[in-house]
């Protein structure tokens, strides 16, 4: 395989929406709000959280084939580090470059925002190495969807609504968790998968300690939440309903995730799972800007 390609491969390219849509949420809100876009602070965000998923992604790359989580076997897409197709070494260097690019954008975003965007932003890079690395790795516990919530949720919409504003609102947080409950169904698609292989590797996520029955009710949960949580934007007028056109698609997803035998067909239903937070987080934008 060709070094291009396996790199390519290895920044999971189908799931880096889940770090760009909370950027345009959060700048979709603020527009509403101030009436005004800055263009710059909206772009540096964006591109700091994607190297931030693409830096995170690697690390787990590396760190599950190092703890013995990812072998050729895997039911999982096929990871670059575990395929031989790059070196530990150099995937390691590359999370690094990826951290130290969004550090770069980090510098003018902390130009920008001031003291609230340097907790931000280091507390992102911190744990988005810890996700993998460390001594007691987050996605090694059953906290994976609540660290995918704060920070592709919480975080990630609030501080770019606060890049927009240098304040913070109640509706910018409601639009932040419910772009963050789809986030976290990604990661429950993904361990859901992963159950038995992470089960006789000790690595106890949530889907592990739930069992798979209760993780089946909890991606629907996380799926059918955002929904439920629609009315509370009512002051937006009818444009608030927007995001419910994507409601047959998650239904769709549900039914998959309940009717299909653990394997392979996972890799697809986690793919559409981000393409589902996707399209809402753009409707979610539309409820925001017309």
């Amino acid at each position: 395989m060709k070094q291009s390609t396996a790199w390519f491969l290895a920044c999971r390219p189908k799931t880096l929406s889940v770090s760009l849509s909370p950027v345009v949420v959060g700048s979709a809100v603020a527009w509403h709000d101030s009436g005004v876009l800055l263009w710059l602070p909206l772009l540096a965000a964006a591109l700091g959280a994607a190297f931030i998923q693409i830096g995170t992604n690697l690390f787990n790359d590396v760190g599950d084939f190092l703890r013995g989580t990812d072998t050729p076997g895997r039911l999982g897409p096929r990871r670059a580090t575990a395929e031989g197709w790059l070196s530990p070494a150099a995937v390691k260097a590359g999370a690094w470059l990826a951290f130290a690019l969004a550090f770069v954008c980090g510098i003018y975003l902390v130009w920008h925002g001031g003291w609230p965007i340097v907790a931000i932003g280091l507390a992102s890079l911190a744990a988005g190495w810890a996700y993998t690395g460390g001594p007691k790795p987050i996605a090694y516990g059953p906290l994976g969807e609540a660290f995918v919530f704060l920070f592709f949720g919480l975080v990630a919409v609030g501080g770019s609504y606060y890049l927009q504003t240098l304040t913070m609102t109640p509706t910018a947080l409601l639009a932040a968790a419910l772009v963050g409950l789809h986030a976290a169904a990604v990661i429950t698609v993904n361990n859901y998968r992963d159950h038995d292989g992470d089960a006789a590797n000790g690595k106890n996520t949530l889907a592990v300690r739930l069992g798979r029955p209760a993780t089946r009710h909890l991606y629907a949960l996380e799926m059918l939440a955002p929904y439920s949580l629609l009315p509370l934007l009512a002051g937006l007028g009818w444009p608030a309903l927007l995001p419910v056109l994507s409601l047959p698609l998650a239904l769709r997803l549900i039914g998959r995730f309940y009717r299909e035998p653990p394997g392979p067909m996972f890799n697809n239903i986690l793919a559409a799972t981000a393409g589902l937070q996707l399209v809402f987080a753009l409707l979610l934008t539309l409820s925001f800007t017309i």
